[in-house]
């Protein structure tokens, strides 16, 4: 509690009457400092008991119309304040929006002494993709001579959806792909739930296979067959580094592959099968979360989703970008050592090879000193160096430490963009040991950046680099690679190639 201008002001009279009675020995002068600071007492006494009334009468209500929103879209927010006590305090009571909410006006209302309901309505914009909080309503009492300010009310959350996925395509080549990510069969026929076919009973059948309706019906013994169930471990693996906050607002390359990520989710959740998460940002690993089929597991994996933020890049490197410049695994996609070849007792590197396969062929050739060894000695040292920097990005880490949390097979979802293709050619390599399929999600930077479209032929040239990019990681067995990007600036950077854009 503590006075209002007025309170100071007749605080300042009962100090100056004091004076007064002290400089020129005025007996009235101090009886009336006197009576004035009792005066003040007992306003402060009576503030301070209608304040404590006020507040144990007082509801308020922050009610958003709905508890989910798509992110830039408006939705309506009222505040409603009753109070059940009479008092001498007007009290004004303003909504605590989250910090990532935008209100066209400011959220609050007033109640005079003579007033016990208000209430107001306010259009609220959501920009930020996740899951909000309101904080408790701010209460401000004032009887004219003091105030007072507390917190008083509910805290409704609000989750904040990314953008509506018709807004983005995922596709190859500025098709859309074929099927719905996260759909998948067995393969095979047994028990299960889903039939697949009727067929006649042949010896070795069991009679808990028979389909006794459909023998009737045939007068002949039938066997229905099911497909069988399958529990298809999904991980996840989401790059949310400094380079993925590229993008329009709410159409940033983290919040569209975001919205893909959590489609995947969707259906991991929709089939059964166990789902882990491993977020990786510009120092590392951020988050790991081995795959669950609990109700509990999917609903963890979808509210970090939707709490991710790009980090900070500090010190990492600068991204390479796919057209144009040096990339340490070289234009083609080859690396710098898969056309090494072996002979005279030195075993060459083969493709797919660790850091650690590499750190044994350079032994193997320091203790030659013959004109075979000193020519491939180099290779290997730049290839060594190589490998070594590729282990230590974030994406090529997080994918192995979630793979080292799964036992059996995978089906790996990295969701990233084309900023680093060497740490990405390198990081699906890995992906796919163990016969692991993998699926590539790749945001297009030349889609996402504010004025990739200024200059039309030379970002249709940028996409075509790209298109060979994704089709090379598509080309490797067991490789799905997708793009994934806003729908009207594909369709724009596509129309300048059909209209005779350089290919």
């Amino acid at each position: 509690m503590y006075p209002t201008r007025r309170g100071w002001a007749v605080a300042a009279l009962a100090v100056v009457l004091a004076v007064l009675a002290a400089v020129f020995a005025r007996p009235l002068a101090l009886v009336g400092a006197a009576l004035v600071g009792a005066w003040l007492l007992a306003h402060q006494y009576r503030f301070t008991a209608d304040l404590e009334r006020t507040a144990a009468s007082l509801a308020i209500e922050q009610a958003p119309a709905r508890t989910g929103v798509r992110t830039g879209e408006d939705m309506p927010v009222t505040l409603v304040a009753t109070r059940g006590a009479d008092t001498a305090l007007s009290l004004e009571i303003e909504a605590g929006l989250p910090v990532a909410a935008v209100a066209a006006d400011r959220l609050a209302v007033t109640l005079e002494p003579d007033r016990d309901r208000a209430d107001r309505t306010a259009a609220v914009e959501w920009p930020v993709t996740g899951r909000h909080r309101f904080a408790a309503p701010t209460v401000t009492a004032t009887d004219g001579l003091f105030r007072e300010t507390l917190t008083v009310g509910p805290r409704p959350a609000v989750t904040v959806e990314p953008p509506s996925p018709r807004s983005i395509h995922v596709g190859e080549g500025g098709d859309p792909a074929g099927a719905s990510s996260g759909v998948h069969d067995s393969g095979r026929s047994g028990s299960g739930i889903a039939p697949t076919e009727l067929r006649e009973y042949v010896p070795g059948d069991t009679a808990s296979e028979i389909d006794w309706k459909a023998t009737a019906r045939h007068d002949t013994p039938y066997v229905r067959e099911y497909e069988a169930e399958t529990d298809r471990q999904t991980l996840l693996v989401v790059d949310h580094r400094a380079a993925l906050s590229t993008g329009r607002r709410g159409e940033t390359k983290l919040e569209t592959l975001r919205a893909v990520a959590l489609a995947v989710a969707g259906g991991a959740r929709r089939l059964g099968d166990p789902l882990g998460l491993v977020t990786v940002g510009d120092e590392g690993i951020t988050d790991a979360s081995m795959p669950g089929s609990s109700p509990a597991d999917y609903g963890s994996v979808r509210r970090r989703l939707l709490d991710l933020e790009p980090t900070t890049a500090g010190d990492a490197p600068s991204p390479t970008a796919v057209s144009g410049r040096a990339d340490p695994a070289g234009a083609s996609g080859t690396d710098p050592t898969d056309a090494v070849p072996s002979g005279r007792g030195h075993t060459g590197v083969p493709r797919r090879t660790s850091p650690a396969d590499v750190q044994r062929s350079l032994s193997d050739l320091e203790g030659d000193d013959d004109a075979f060894a000193r020519t491939l000695r180099p290779f290997y040292a730049d290839r060594q160096g190589y490998r070594q920097r590729v282990a230590e990005d974030p994406l090529y880490a997080g994918v192995q430490r979630g793979l080292t949390d799964v036992r059996g097979s995978v089906w790996a979802v990295v969701c990233t963009d084309d900023s680093r293709p060497a740490e990405l050619r390198e990081t699906v390599r890995l992906a796919r040991r163990g016969g692991n399929e993998v699926l590539v999600l790749l945001a297009p930077s030349v889609l996402y950046e504010p004025g990739g479209l200024a200059d039309i032929e030379r970002a249709y040239d940028r996409y075509v680099a790209f298109e060979e990019f994704r089709r090379e990681l598509a080309r490797t067995d067991g490789v799905t690679a997708l793009e994934v990007g806003p729908a009207d600036r594909l369709a724009t950077v596509l129309e300048a190639g059909r209209r005779g854009g350089p290919a």
